[in-house]
Parts: structure tokens; sequence; C-alpha cells
């Protein structure tokens, strides 16, 4: 658990370890075995993009991913950094490609060039759309399951989280987070997305093999 202050007020933060979650798994199954009995009335639940899309099935295996010419050439190009490849990974980019069309991948490589020149960043996941920017996976290092199989970004989290609350009267929110940052994919409507973004800018969760894809989060003073 570690704490947070926001604007005069503390936050815990308290990472949630499952087991390793496979499409086979269900999220109703999940809250009931992990989250319910870790939380109290009035804290808000984070998931992790990873195991939606994975619940969702949002997935591409290796094997079905045939990298051509172009995914390998632009490639070479895409920023990397020491928290992943990103669509310099020559599978994701062929994913991106396949997503978005190639005509669109060039359009928004060339952007993304011309607004280097001039500082800005982050053009060519703009351009591109179709949930680029939330292609995970095609990497072994921390589980070797993800070696082989691509993850695309979830769908309808704004509904998925509003259907959880319903059910179960927890807020809940779907984050892309890693350590260079973070975005809300989905929220239920009593939750502020600046404060989101600012309570897990840290990434509490981890970027290794903590295997702690949940935070539950829990205003100190309501203890």
């Amino acid at each position: 658990m570690t704490i947070i202050e926001i604007d005069g007020r503390s936050w815990e933060r308290h990472p949630i370890k499952t087991h390793f979650i496979t499409p086979e798994d269900k999220l109703e199954d999940i809250v009931q075995k992990y989250i319910l009995p870790a939380s109290k009335p009035g804290d808000v639940v984070a998931l992790g993009q990873k195991i939606i899309s994975i619940l969702q099935n949002k997935i591409v295996y290796r094997k079905d991913v045939k990298v051509g010419f172009w995914a390998r050439c632009l490639s070479k190009f895409a920023k990397k950094t020491p928290h992943g490849f990103s669509v310099g990974n020559p599978l994701k980019m062929q994913v991106a490609i396949d997503l978005a069309g190639l005509p669109r991948i060039f359009l928004a490589g060339l952007c993304s060039f011309v607004c280097k020149l001039f500082g800005v960043s982050g053009v060519f996941y703009i351009v591109a759309g179709n949930q680029i920017n939330q292609i995970d996976g095609f990497y072994g290092q921390a589980f070797p399951q993800y070696a082989d199989m691509g993850i695309l970004g979830p769908e309808n989290c704004d509904k998925l989280c509003a259907d959880l609350k319903e059910k179960y009267g927890l807020s809940f929110f779907v984050a892309d987070v890693n350590d260079l940052g973070g975005n809300v994919l989905g929220k239920t409507p009593d939750l502020e997305e600046e404060f989101l973004i600012k309570v897990l800018k840290d990434n509490p969760a981890g970027q290794s093999d903590e295997q702690t894809p949940i935070v539950i989060i829990r205003n100190e003073s309501a203890k």
C-alpha cells in the first residue's frame, strides 16, 4: 500500500495481486474473488487496460500476424523507450497497419516526423487512431505468456464501469498506465478524469511482474 496526496487530501493505493488472467476468466468472478473482499464503501477501483482487453478476448496471436516489408521498415523509425517498444516492434507495427490501413500509417508517420521538428510528440498515435496507442504484448520479459500474443484496446469501457457500479456499488475506471504516464479509457460518471490520472501518476501497480492489475483507491480520512 502506498499513499499519495492530491489537493491536500491523502489517498491510499492498494495493489491487488491476482492469478494470471486469461480469456477463459470472467470479470464477475475476478470482482468477487479479489475486489469485494478487499474493498470498502466509497472505494474507487482501477482496472488495468490489459486485463480488460484479455477478458474481452481482444487478442491477436503472433502466428496470425504476417509481418511485411513496410512493417519492418517503418518500425525502425518509431521511438523506443526503456518501458516498451510500441510500434517499434515490427509485430506491433504490422498490427497497426492491419487495423488502420497502410495509407493512414504513412500519413501518421509523416505528420509525426514534421511535428517532431517542432518538438511535438505523440502525433503518430493521434493521426493513426484505431486504438493503435493501446497495442500491447509481443513482449515476454515480465510474463512469457505475452511473447506470442498482442493485446488490443478494450471496448465500451464506460458502459463496463457503469454496469459494475450498478451491480457492486463501487466506482470503477479502466486505465492504461505505465512508468511514462497514463490514460483513462473509461469510468463511472461520478469520477473526474483529472483526479484519476493524478492518483495513478507514479504507477502504483508496477510495470514488471508484480501481477497486480487492480488497484483499490481509498480516501485515507474515510478509514
